[in-house]
């Protein structure tokens, strides 16, 4: 590593296979955690390059735990997390709309790094058990039409930096490269993200996947469509700016996106949203995230279309069904 780490603190850059090989030593717990840290730092300080990205994303879905769903065609929504703006969990409460909609969600998903409750935290909450077993995972999606990868279980090479990225407290390299290592590689992604240069990072990453994406970005930092601002929406199709208007019939507030002060409170605010007791603002919020979600399948001619399947889901008691049905079967 030592090697490795004056190579970068020169200001050059990896080739896609040494980063894959960086990344499995790391994995294999090659190195110690002061040169992790350092090496995590390195990419806090400058922007990754694509074929690092690549090499990275290589050497996890190598290591990770495989999964065989069948021929499902899936969606996973997810956001990179790292903006500090400590939302309620907005992609997940949107899995479970989009699934309510009809549509097979393989959500990944891990403990908040820089937030009260990440997707995994408010999973287990609600009563989810994690778990990698090929068969119990197949059998949530055909009955309930989700199920969860909890990012650990699939990841044992994650182990090595888990404690150091919680020490850190800020985003890294590994915020950017959880959307891209779902082991399940669905067919379809909704990915946050909270700026500019890392949307046009995972563009031109996805551009050559030749899967159906959409990158999303409020302008205002947050990495989700906040409808705080005006959001940056980037697909196979092209860029384009949305107005809070247009994606959730209204602007809302910082304040009313809130996600409280702990996993409990967080684990409320999802009951209350799902079972259709949520505030206009997260109601809002949440249904422009699963109408864009659905939107992105392409199974959906206008937006407006995928905004009303995504309403009807949640106001119809779909989404809530779903989340029961799925919980039930722990």
């Amino acid at each position: 590593m030592k090697k490795i780490l004056q190579y970068l603190f020169e200001h050059k850059t990896l080739s896609r296979e040494t980063a894959k090989e960086v990344l499995v030593n790391l994995g294999k717990g090659v190195y110690n955690e002061h040169e992790i840290a350092a090496f995590m730092t390195i990419f806090l300080m400058r922007s990754i390059t694509i074929k690092e990205l690549q090499g990275f994303r290589d050497a996890l879905l190598e290591l990770c735990v495989k999964v065989d769903l069948g021929n499902h065609s899936t969606i996973d929504i997810v956001g990179t997390g790292g903006d500090g703006k400590n939302t309620f969990n907005i992609s997940t409460l949107s899995c479970f709309i989009v699934a309510g909609a009809g549509k097979k969600v393989t959500k990944h998903g891990n403990y908040g790094a820089t937030s009260v409750s990440g997707s995994s935290n408010v999973m287990e909450q609600l009563g989810y058990k994690f778990k990698n077993n090929n068969d119990r995972l197949k059998l949530e999606l055909d009955t309930a039409g989700i199920c969860f990868l909890h990012a650990p279980l699939f990841h044992p090479a994650l182990k090595q930096v888990a404690q150091i990225r919680k020490n850190l407290g800020v985003r890294n390299i590994f915020n950017m490269l959880g959307p891209l290592v779902n082991p399940v590689e669905p067919t379809c992604q909704l990915v946050g993200v909270y700026n500019l240069e890392m949307a046009r990072i995972y563009n031109y990453f996805y551009q050559q996947t030749g899967n159906n994406f959409t990158i999303i970005n409020s302008l205002d930092g947050y990495d989700e469509i906040s409808l705080t601002s005006d959001v940056k929406v980037i697909s196979n199709e092209g860029e384009k700016i949305m107005t809070p208007e247009e994606l959730g019939k209204r602007m809302v507030s910082a304040v009313d996106i809130h996600g409280g002060n702990s996993v409990e409170d967080a684990a409320e605010i999802f009951r209350k949203i799902i079972g259709g007791n949520g505030s206009w603002a997260q109601n809002a919020v949440v249904l422009a995230n699963a109408a864009m979600a659905l939107y992105a399948t392409k199974e959906y001619v206008e937006y407006e279309d995928a905004y009303q399947a995504a309403v009807e889901s949640l106001e119809s008691g779909k989404a809530k069904s779903v989340l029961d049905k799925l919980v039930s079967m722990q």
